[in-house]
């Protein structure tokens, strides 16, 4: 029988995303816009160019994703956008440095969730060739969500509908898994889905599975597998298995997530998945 449940304190007030342009990045502002709408959070998008060269109407139209999804109006003016509960900032850098001119915006606004596009080879965005996104996430230390290029995601550009089903938490005794069941909570209450099912992942013998409270108010179903393996392998395989829409895990903060060096698991996990990774640094976010 479970522990109560008690939730981490994890807050969704404001959504950073980083846009090249591209069609992948299109796919990301989907997901921070859905994700910006279910939790009243202010939507700020940066782009980042080396002379301030680009055009304001290269930006993803907010206003026409929105009428496309039937939120508002056709025609509709700006505050037609403020009505819905969300407050969404556009702002060219201008910046040889991508990843630079991003963690600066960051020290000066402050973002609960960063949602973005990475190629899964090297964590290029396309900025400059350079790699971008995990060195954003990793220097931001901030709850961040992955959109691989070539994954669709759980948000439909069309009509902004939610295809989420499946959600997989690798867990393990360190870091503490508990933040990665109240992300998948919130994730679940915040976009009214319907019932799914939650799986938690340990790879290693059953009997060493880490203790969690699970959370009684979802509607879904929570269960619990071990298996044996290589860890990455493992989280794949069952991701493929499960068709997760998904996959949550927690890290040990800004510098246990993708620290510069080859080989962790979630980094490995990143870039090898087929679905969104929402990535929780644990040590920067939790007190």
């Amino acid at each position: 029988m479970n522990e109560p449940y008690l939730a981490e304190a994890i807050k969704i007030q404001s959504v950073f995303h980083p846009s090249d342009f591209s069609d992948a990045s299109e796919v990301a502002f989907t997901h921070a816009l859905k994700t910006a709408l279910a939790t009243g959070a202010d939507l700020s998008i940066l782009h980042v160019v080396p002379d301030r060269n680009a055009d304001w109407h290269d930006f993803p139209g907010v206003r026409d994703t929105l009428e496309r999804w039937k939120l508002i109006p056709k025609g509709s003016s700006k505050d037609a956008v403020l009505e819905l509960g969300i407050d969404v900032r556009k702002i060219i850098a201008s910046s040889t440095n991508p990843v630079k001119a991003c963690l600066d915006f960051l020290g000066k606004h402050s973002a609960d969730l960063i949602v973005l596009a990475v190629h899964q080879r090297e964590g290029r965005m396309r900025w400059l060739e350079k790699s971008t996104g995990e060195p954003i996430a990793r220097g931001a230390g901030k709850m961040t969500l992955f959109i691989p290029h070539g994954v669709e995601g759980f948000v439909s550009r069309q009509d902004g509908s939610v295809r989420l089903r499946s959600i997989l938490i690798p867990i393990t005794t360190k870091p503490r898994p508990q933040p990665s069941l109240e992300a998948a909570r919130r994730l679940i209450l915040g976009l009214k889905l319907p019932a799914g099912n939650v799986t938690l992942l340990h790879v290693g013998p059953a009997s060493e599975m880490p203790a969690v409270s699970l959370p009684e108010d979802t509607g879904w179903n929570w269960s619990r597998q071990a298996k044996d393996g290589e860890p990455v392998d493992a989280i794949l395989e069952m991701a493929a298995e499960l068709a997760a829409d998904v996959i949550v895990m927690t890290t040990d903060g800004p510098d246990g997530f993708l620290d510069g060096l080859r080989g962790t698991t979630s980094e490995r996990v990143l870039s090898k998945a087929r679905c969104p990774v929402l990535s929780l640094p644990v040590g920067s976010m939790m007190g």
